[in-house]
């Protein structure tokens, strides 16, 4: 059992045994209270903890003992009733702060399902009082109080309550009052020692509790009580599964809550020690959808997730998508596309635009509908979560290959492939216009862009149709630089007139595209392991001779044409049934279970780790990274792989961690989420003392990752 939970659950369990044990003392506590008030079915008091302390808080409860067979109700009651509230009449200067409820039990009447208490509920308030309170007088709390109590029937009860409470210059606690304080804050929920995240369709919420130390075993039972009554239906069963990560319960929505924090209590039962034991969970997820373990870690630094206003996301997406255009995989496909533009003029290039912009469109709707579909569906995945796939790295390392032997005169298909040939010239191409927009956004994919990373984290925690918004944007800010230029007569006009130097470019061109089949190869090498690339090495062999033979046979006659489409055809697909056995799954290296290599001094990145090196009070680094990720490959060899960098981080005693999401990291994903981010890099600067870290620029330079360090005080690498 992990650590974290075994202590929460046997604290609670000792709490929970000492309430037995001072229940007797209860009634002591009313002779330091003021008189209580009674009403038909239930009796009511303040008490006060101790007096009041000039600039100190003071806690004072509502105590209710209850009619037997009585009930009264939660925050949150549940398919009928109402909660508790209370009303103050303070004193100038003092404030009362929120109704700490205890956790509720369920009622079940019929098909019905109430949250409440019976038979003695305390309610604590924390009361501030000024500083400039003067000691040795006396103050009056009064509080208006009013409930719904239920039985068969429902009554409405109200009570005025008053204390006098004397004010001292230091803290005594009412001994008197002990047992009722210690019984009241043993009842109150504790706070979950894991990260909690949710989830929802229009058909289910899914709540996640990463908790991978419990077993099916251990876990008895499970009760989410939302404190949003909009949020699930009570009376609704509620799913459990247990599984290696942790729990999940299942609920059913009312379909009334709209996007917001999700607050309540998780009630679990586990088996401690052979005795099932009750625990009550405080359970507080921001309206990002993940929420946080108190004790530190990643996964509590969940308030650096940017909340954007809608056109706002809309923006950076478009701005984001304007900058993919720059990254490698993508500028050599569409050199290749504005090259075609240079033997068009008018209407018939605008029209190309067009279709490219709808290709690039469609590719980034079917990766967005995708994508949200699976995590409606509980996978907890980002922004590139194809190219997490082996298989899909394989295949695209043949597309790669592909288009660079074409474009080197191994084969030509003219139009239908490439988008570039004689075809143009006459008027058609446009499958290849809008298949080239599709080829230029799945090679975009293992990026993210500066803005685009916070506009696509703002995109998944939204309903689809908001979502599906953003993600278009991004697409149109792909498209628009190419759209501009083919509906741009002016630019049109400038650009070099057709001659032999397109087919020499044609060629060059080739060369950035064996780069990315190189690239994509030692991708798959990374997250397969040396011994899967035997598939691999096999498919390149049989692409190249898919190509070279259908080079050969393209211009024979009859049967050969034909003969020789049909053994490339075969051939290409043998070179994907190659890779299968290896990139069929998602399969980790078996070295560690990590993709990408730890050197430089970097530990491999887990919560626990993280609280640990936080705990010792040194300055840490994340980096989230993936070996797919041009961007994080390309700060890590630009910003962190310097000498001066590695003495700056030396001398100021900084530990380095690496978060690997090359495969899927369910792990990684929630900290992604946590700050607002669908994909990496991501970069988490935790300074010593500083409760939130710094998060760090998508595209890194060494002189700010210079000025970050060295504004921390420089510590002795013993210093730990």
């Amino acid at each position: 059992m992990d650590e974290r939970w075994k202590t929460a659950a046997v604290m609670g369990g000792f709490r929970k045994w000492a309430v037995y044990l001072v229940a007797l003392a209860g009634f002591a506590a009313a002779s330091a209270s003021a008189a209580p008030v009674h009403t038909e079915h239930t009796v009511s008091q303040l008490v006060a903890e101790g007096p009041a302390v000039p600039g100190q808080p003071l806690w004072v409860a509502l105590d209710q003992k209850l009619q037997d067979g009585w009930h009264t109700y939660w925050v949150n009651p549940g398919d009928s009733g109402l909660p508790t509230e209370v009303n103050w009449t303070l004193p100038a200067g003092w404030k009362a702060g929120p109704l700490n409820f205890p956790a509720p039990h369920r009622f079940t009447t019929g098909p019905l399902v109430n949250y409440g208490y019976e038979k003695a509920t305390h309610v604590l308030a924390r009361l501030d009082v000024p500083a400039d309170a003067k000691p040795g007088g006396t103050v009056t709390l009064t509080a208006a109080a009013n409930w719904l109590i239920c039985a068969d029937v429902c009554v409405p009860e109200d009570a005025t309550l008053t204390l006098e409470v004397p004010v001292a210059a230091s803290a005594s606690p009412d001994p008197a009052v002990a047992p009722l304080f210690a019984e009241a804050r043993a009842a109150l929920p504790v706070p979950s020692p894991y990260a909690a995240s949710v989830s929802s369709t229009k058909t289910a919420v899914t709540l996640r509790l990463a908790a991978p130390g419990l077993t099916a075993d251990q876990v008895k039972d499970a009760y989410f009580f939302a404190e949003n009554p909009d949020l699930v239906e009570a009376g609704a069963p509620q799913q459990l599964a247990v599984t290696k990560d942790g729990l999940t319960l299942t609920l059913k929505p009312t379909g009334r809550a709209t996007p917001g924090p999700v607050n309540g209590i998780l009630e679990v039962t586990e088996l401690v020690n052979g005795q099932p034991t009750t625990q009550a969970l405080a359970i507080a997820i921001p309206a990002d959808g993940v929420g946080a373990a108190p004790a530190g870690g990643a996964a509590a630094d969940t308030g650096n997730a940017p909340v954007l206003p809608l056109w706002q996301a809309v923006l950076f997406a478009c701005l984001g998508g304007m900058v993919l255009n720059l990254m490698p995989c993508v500028f050599p496909v569409l050199s290749m596309k504005a090259m075609a533009l240079v033997r068009h003029q008018g209407a018939h290039a605008r029209l190309h635009g067009l279709v490219y912009t709808g290709g690039v469109l469609a590719c980034f709707a079917a990766i967005a509908i995708v994508l949200m579909a699976l995590r409606a569906g509980g996978q907890e995945i980002g922004w590139g979560f194809q190219l997490q796939s082996p298989l899909v790295v394989a295949v695209l390392a043949y597309v790669m290959l592909l288009l660079g032997l074409s474009m080197s005169g191994v084969f030509t298909v003219g139009d239908q492939f490439m988008g570039v040939g004689q075809g143009l010239t006459q008027g058609d191409g446009y499958a290849g216009s809008f298949f080239t927009g599709v080829l230029a956004s799945v090679v975009a994919t293992p990026c993210t862009a500066p803005f685009m990373g916070a506009a696509v984290g703002y995109a998944l925690v939204q309903p689809w149709y908001v979502a599906l918004a953003v993600f278009l944007a991004l697409g149109f800010g792909m498209a628009l630089p190419f759209l501009a230029l083919a509906c741009s007569p002016w630019l049109l006009r400038h650009l070099p007139k057709p001659g032999a130097w397109m087919e020499r470019l044609k060629q060059v061109l080739a060369f950035p595209l064996y780069g990315s089949a190189a690239w994509l190869v030692w991708v798959f090498a990374v997250q397969v392991g040396a011994p899967g690339m035997t598939g691999i090495l096999v498919g390149l062999v049989l692409v190249g001779f898919a190509a070279w033979l259908y080079g050969v046979t393209h211009y024979a006659e009859g049967w050969g044409r034909r003969g020789g489409a049909l053994a490339a055809l075969a051939a290409l697909v043998l070179a994907v049934a190659a890779v299968v056995p290896q990139a069929g799954g998602n399969a980790a290296p078996a070295a560690g279970g990590k993709a990408v290599v730890l050197t430089d001094g970097f530990e491999a990145f887990s919560p626990a780790t993280l609280d640990k090196l936080r705990a010792d009070n040194r300055p840490v680094l994340v980096d989230f990274t993936a070996a797919w990720c041009i961007t994080c490959l390309v700060n890590e060899r630009v910003a962190l792989s310097s000498d001066t960098v590695h003495q700056a981080l030396k001398s100021h005693n900084v530990a380095l961690l690496k978060g690997d999401w090359t495969n899927r990291d369910a792990e990684i994903t929630r900290v992604l989420q946590a700050h607002g981010r669908s994909g990496v890099p991501l970069y988490l600067f935790y300074r010593p003392g500083q409760a939130e870290p710094d998060v760090w620029p998508q595209i890194l330079t060494e002189a700010q990752v210079l000025d970050a360090v060295g504004s921390l005080p420089r510590q002795s690498a013993s210093a730990q």
